[in-house]
């Protein structure tokens, strides 16, 4: 049986058949050939049987659909043979004893990213597809040798090809907000993440993204090291020693230190020196923290898991029911990772559930700002009621606005309003009444929101109001559909967001169109000494185009950094005159707190996250009348939107020019081909790491 067959059997609900299946050695040709007698002996229960044959009809009519790309399928049978013939003609092999394939006296055969761009790959003959041209780039990759410059580069430029980046989605949102349930909704997985307790509180980082590797539902955990929580352990005990005589209700640190200390040890730390706490009696559960390892979890289903790693992410904040003795262990987390096997929307999607600020552990701190930064969508979720006014989601908004715009990678920020379909007294209405004032209570939030957006300057520094979208989902409502439609719920259009993402996005393309391009500088090389009257010409046209493409980037390069001097030159002036906003900070409210809160800031280099979950940033006021000169000229220089580019689209638009040499100079075709996609994706990696 092969992973195919148990893959599908999943997706349509039917993993109880994966052992029968199993038994009966059914693989992915026999799966689709099965007759009505075979299926009735196969499956003896009704409903089942209709189910897998309604499935199995559709898959069916997506092959015959698509006959095209199954032909091209069969091509790359025989290539990976015909690959066998290639490798061995390197420069460094002998070309004694070896048979011609077609492959080298047809370069055509070599199918060209144009065409597979064409080709329509529903899911089932793309997985196929790319499996084949991995199989063939595996074997290439085999028999190339270390021996000599060209192969060890060939080596390099394949294991290159399983690189795949992914798309990546914030989701922020304080504690109630409807995070974990709006995940759930969205990727159809009800159980995943955990939600429903009004006093757990997510604390860690976790990513929910595709399992490609098997059919289970796994959670990789990542911890911080031993040395840092030693270190944590230490500045827990400097700080509770210092308060034993002063008023600790207050006191921030104070309420951070025993929250992750109760969570790990109850009530046993009040009595443990920081070295009895690091004893290895206290982390039995958990022997990978001990050996700097990653802990994974492998479930069957996503209720399982969920169960199990939720002791990994958050907290309970009052002891509860069946908490008693408890131990919960994300302070020791630095990430966790989730997979869900067969899930259209995170194919080439990984949806980060983020705490709203930083964290006083540099490494997860440093994760956190990473991420965030990468992030090509925010999605800011809130209660529906009072969404306009909610103070706490707009302050994560500007706290990251930073990071996310000039500073990070997003295109869009989504404000999602949740729990639309909650109505005060509803049972007063008709089932029309309460449609009717759902919709109209949605349309209200939307110009609410919009229009506390625009009064926002310090998200409108780094955003337009076309990247900003306003969504009234309703996860409840989409699962039952009770008042509302599953369109009017949102959650479809959230859901088509994120099949967009993943339709932009085609890991077998960009890997054929790799692999194209790999094999077609073996047989050049193989062939070059057909070629040599034609290279040292070709060699000088594209010195010359480079030069030419380099002076457009040069000065576009020169431009930017005299706007930025210029820029920076008027922040320092302003900087001058800039004790205004330092007065402003250090005298904020005028709390009796404020001390403890300075002393906080200043030991956590500047910066500190209150009780009331505002993060303050001592770095940021200093620093803000220089990042304010450039913030304009920055965000037109490397703007995020897809249609601008980077220095005015000088590098979008660099090009060598191969395409018409390609037509001019056939006798190095194969290598101008190689070059053509290494430039398309050199120049693709350099955009998105300015």
């Amino acid at each position: 049986m092969d992973d195919f067959v148990r893959n599908k059997l999943v997706e349509w609900g039917l993993s109880e058949l994966v052992e029968k299946f199993k038994d009966e050695q059914i693989d992915a040709e026999s799966l689709r050939v099965l007759d009505d007698r075979e299926i009735d002996n196969l499956i003896p229960k009704a409903g089942p049987r209709v189910k897998f044959k309604n499935n199995l009809k559709l898959l069916k009519e997506e092959q015959n659909s698509n006959q095209e790309t199954v032909n091209s399928v069969q091509q790359c049978e025989q290539e990976h043979e015909e690959a066998a013939d290639v490798v061995q003609v390197l420069p460094s092999t002998s070309d004694t004893g070896k048979r011609k394939s077609d492959v080298q006296s047809n370069p055509s055969r070599l199918q060209s990213p144009a065409k597979q761009q064409r080709l329509s790959m529903p899911g089932f003959e793309e997985s196929i597809i790319l499996s084949d041209v991995k199989n063939t780039m595996t074997f290439v990759h085999a028999r190339l040798n270390d021996q000599d410059k060209l192969s060890a580069f060939l080596k390099k430029k394949i294991s290159d090809l399983e690189i795949d980046k992914r798309e990546l989605v914030g989701v922020f949102g304080k504690t109630g907000a409807g995070k974990s349930s709006l995940i759930n909704a969205i990727i159809k997985e009800k159980n995943l993440l955990p939600s429903g307790s009004v006093n757990a509180c997510t604390s860690v980082m976790t990513k929910v993204e595709a399992n490609t590797r098997s059919s289970k539902y796994e959670a990789e955990i990542e911890f911080i090291t031993k040395e840092e929580w030693n270190d944590e352990l230490w500045s827990f005990h400097q700080l509770l020693d210092n308060n034993e005589n002063q008023e600790k209700e207050g006191d921030d640190d104070y309420r951070d230190a025993v929250e992750k200390l109760t969570a790990l040890y109850g009530e046993e730390w009040k009595e443990k020196s920081s070295e009895n706490l690091m004893e290895n009696k206290y982390f039995k559960e958990i022997p990978e923290f001990l050996q700097s390892r990653r802990k994974i979890l492998r479930c069957e289903s996503a209720n399982e898991l969920s169960a199990q790693f939720v002791k990994y992410t958050r907290s309970e904040s009052k002891q509860g029911e069946g908490n008693e003795g408890k131990k919960w262990f994300w302070p020791l987390v630095k990430c966790v990772t989730v997979r869900v096997p067969n899930n259209p929307f995170l194919q080439h999607v990984t949806l980060v559930d983020l705490p709203g600020n930083g964290d006083c552990n540099k490494s997860r701190d440093q994760m956190w700002k990473g991420i965030v930064g990468d992030c090509s969508t925010v999605w800011i979720v809130t209660d529906i009621n009072r969404a306009a006014s909610e103070k706490e989601a707009w302050e994560i908004l500007e706290s990251v606005s930073s990071l996310i715009g000039n500073g990070g990678e997003c295109q869009q920020i989504h404000f999602i309003c949740t729990k639309s379909d909650l109505l005060d007294d509803s049972d007063d209405f008709s089932s029309a009444d309460i449609h009717e004032q759902i919709v109209k209570r949605n349309n209200e939030a939307k110009k609410g929101v919009r229009k506390a957006f625009n009064n926002r300057t310090k998200i409108k520094k780094h955003f337009t109001d076309d990247s900003f979208k306003v969504f009234t989902v309703s996860s409840k409502e989409f699962l039952k559909g009770k008042h509302l439609s599953p369109e009017e719920t949102e959650i479809t259009k959230l859901q088509g967001f994120l099949q967009d993402l993943n339709d932009c996005h085609s890991e077998t393309v960009n890997y054929v169109n790799g692999a194209y391009g790999i094999l077609s500088l073996i047989e050049g090389a193989r062939r070059r000494k057909e070629g040599v009257g034609k290279a040292d010409d070709v060699c000088k046209v594209l010195e010359k185009n480079m030069t030419e493409q380099l002076d457009q980037v040069k000065k576009a390069v020169e431009k930017a950094i005299k706007d930025f001097e210029q820029c920076l030159t008027e922040g320092v002036k302003n900087s001058k005159t800039s004790e205004e906003k330092l007065k402003s900070f250090l005298d904020r409210d005028k709390q009796p707190s404020f001390f403890k809160t300075l002393e906080a800031v200043v030991r956590k280099d500047g910066m500190h996250k209150t009780k009331k979950g505002e993060h303050i940033n001592l770095n940021t006021v200093l620093a803000s009348c220089l990042t304010d000169s450039i913030d304009e000229k920055f965000r037109k220089t490397f703007p995020n939107d897809v249609k601008g580019g980077s220095f005015n689209g000088v590098i979008s638009r660099f090009s060598l020019d191969t395409k018409s040499l390609i037509q001019k100079y056939q006798d190095v075709k194969l290598q101008l081909i190689f070059l053509q996609t290494e430039v398309q994706d050199e120049t693709i990696q350099f955009v998105s790491s300015l």
